[in-house]
């Protein structure tokens, strides 16, 4: 087996939990990047906030079907295979990016490709590396190495945002034109699709085994039910989610605030450091009050700071509540991977993992484009407010519905 890139994951996981986790992260980082230039690109073009939510929603539309035709296909498939041809799809979006210039061959671009809005994953690479990520720890250890996901995409994705404004910096330095160092970022996004590719080259064709063994099953024999239920709440929160997708923020602040890009790229450096870091608590706090609470109680109050920040007058008030709506908002997400995984058996895991994230992603993508139309006709944060208060109530429905479902019994 080849060595892990990541050493200080637990010591019960194996070597291709280092590759995976490695993968994630070097697509987060393109994905932080991209996320807040496409905005600024997309206006250089000459694309309004309502054309600017149109490509938003193409790229979550097109994400949606991709990964709902990925998870119910038959597991024989293989994952890694699926995984490879992701990633070269990766590479031929950034290069369709850096050439196409009006509105319906970007759209068409982004519907078909993996070009990610928000500092969250919504593509079709999440619900294979989830499943395959699932099988390489037990117990406890599988929160955590689902906690390594994610802290580390959320601290490559803050380095991401922070690269954003490198072409605003060569523009003044160097005298680029700023669509041209603009189009760079995407041939770099494409760079690191081929990095992405390395990574899955080096894991072992073991890791699929166990996912993709029992193929010839109904795709969800055991765990439909409950995994249509998690599928609808969640669905509620993404379309909450979509109100505010990195993009749009970055919109926002442009709008409301006349914020800089350099400034902008700062503020979501600072919160994607937040967001990664107290991913770290999620796990020490599933161990101690379980995997629903630990979702539920840290959502809770991160959905009121995004209000807050929707109706604050001034851009340092504003930015204070986001960051501090960062520092909580992401503590579900490694509780709720885990909590997938357990509540079905090993070999539907692709399947549920696939059928809870498609609907969230058909979800974020009805969104921006109400609150592209929103931000064209006002400044005002009604798209964070919309946003607060629709996962405020997601976090309800969830604690009263599933916190008290056990674990499958085949889940460890």
């Amino acid at each position: 087996m080849n060595p892990s890139p990541l050493r200080l994951l637990p010591e019960s996981a194996s070597a291709d939990a280092g590759w995976l986790v490695l993968t994630r992260a070097l697509r987060a980082l393109g994905d932080g990047a991209v996320s807040i230039l496409l905005v600024s690109y997309l206006q250089l073009l000459g694309r309004n906030a309502f054309e600017v939510g149109a490509i938003v929603t193409g790229t979550l539309l097109g994400s949606a079907a991709l990964t709902l035709v990925v998870g119910l296909a038959p597991h024989g498939l293989h994952p890694l295979r699926l995984l490879k041809a992701a990633a070269l799809l990766m590479m031929a979006t950034g290069m369709g990016f850096a050439v196409a210039r009006s509105f319906w061959p970007l759209f068409a671009i982004a519907f078909i490709g993996t070009l990610n809005p928000s500092a969250g994953d919504v593509s079709v690479f999440l619900p294979m590396e989830q499943a395959l990520l699932a099988e390489t720890a037990k117990g406890a250890d599988r929160t955590r190495i689902f906690a390594w996901y994610n802290v580390c995409a959320t601290l490559t994705g803050a380095v991401g945002a922070l690269l954003s404004a490198l072409p605003a910096m060569a523009t003044r330095s160097f005298g680029f034109s700023r669509l041209a160092a603009e189009r760079m970022g995407f041939a770099g996004y494409s760079l690191l699709a081929v990095a992405v590719l390395a990574g899955y080259l080096r894991m072992s064709p073991a890791a699929q085994s166990s996912v993709a063994a029992d193929g010839a099953r109904a795709p969800l024999a055991h765990s439909r039910a409950i995994v249509i239920k998690l599928a609808a709440l969640f669905s509620l929160d993404s379309f909450g989610g979509g109100f505010v997708v990195q993009s749009l923020l970055v919109l926002w602040l442009f709008r409301r605030f006349n914020l800089s890009p350099q400034t902008t790229a700062e503020v979501f450096f600072a919160a994607g450091l937040l967001g990664g870091f107290s991913q770290f608590v999620s796990a020490w706090l599933a161990e101690r009050i379980g995997l629903i609470n630990t979702m539920v109680f840290t959502h809770l109050p991160a959905n009121a700071f995004l209000v807050l920040a929707g109706l604050m007058p001034t851009a340092p008030l504003a930015i204070t509540f986001l960051l501090l709506r960062t520092l909580l908002s992401q503590m579900d997400v490694p509780a709720r991977q885990s909590y997938v995984m357990t509540v079905v058996p090993p070999q539907e895991r692709p399947a549920a993992a696939s059928v809870t994230n498609v609907p969230r992603s058909l979800a974020t993508a009805l969104s921006p484009l109400l609150a592209g139309a929103m931000l064209n006709r006002s400044s005002f944060g009604w798209p964070l407010v919309c946003a607060g208060v629709l996962k405020a109530v997601y976090d309800v429905l969830l604690l009263v519905q599933f916190s008290a479902v056990k674990p499958h019994p085949h889940s460890e």
